[in-house]
C-alpha cells in the first residue's frame, strides 16, 4: 500500500467512500490503519467509512483473530440514480484496470 503522500486539497472524481473499497478490493484483509495511509484518511474517517459500507450491503466482514476479513458484495448497485445500472463488481472492475495500465506505464519508463 505504500506510504502516506503528500496531502491533497479541493476536490476529487473519486470519493473517499470509493478510495476505502478499491484498497479492500486490493487486499481483503487490509488493516485499517494501511487503508488510512494509502487513501489520506484518519483511521476514525476510514472506520466510518467501513461502517457506511456495511449499512448499505456493499461490504461485509469476519473476525479472524486480531483482525479482519472483509467480502465485498460485487452485485450491489451503485447508489446514485445516473449509476443505479452499474455494480460495486464494475467499478472495481474499471478502477484495478486502470490501475494495472498505470502500473504497466510506470515500468516502461
Amino acid at each position: 500500500m505504500g506510504g502516506v503522500r503528500e496531502p491533497h486539497t479541493g476536490w476529487t472524481f473519486l470519493t473517499n467512500h470509493a478510495r476505502v473499497l478499491a484498497a479492500i478490493a486490493d487486499d481483503h484483509s487490509v488493516r485499517i490503519r494501511d487503508i488510512a495511509a494509502h487513501c489520506r484518511l484518519t483511521e476514525r474517517a476510514v472506520q466510518k467509512i467501513i461502517a457506511d459500507l456495511e449499512q448499505d450491503g456493499y461490504l461485509t466482514h469476519t473476525r479472524e483473530g486480531r483482525s479482519n476479513t472483509y467480502h465485498i458484495q460485487p452485485g450491489t448497485p451503485l447508489r446514485h440514480p445516473a449509476e443505479a445500472s452499474l455494480t460495486v463488481a464494475e467499478l472495481l472492475a474499471l478502477l484495478v484496470r486502470q490501475d494495472a495500465e498505470h502500473g504497466r506505464q510506470r515500468q516502461q519508463q
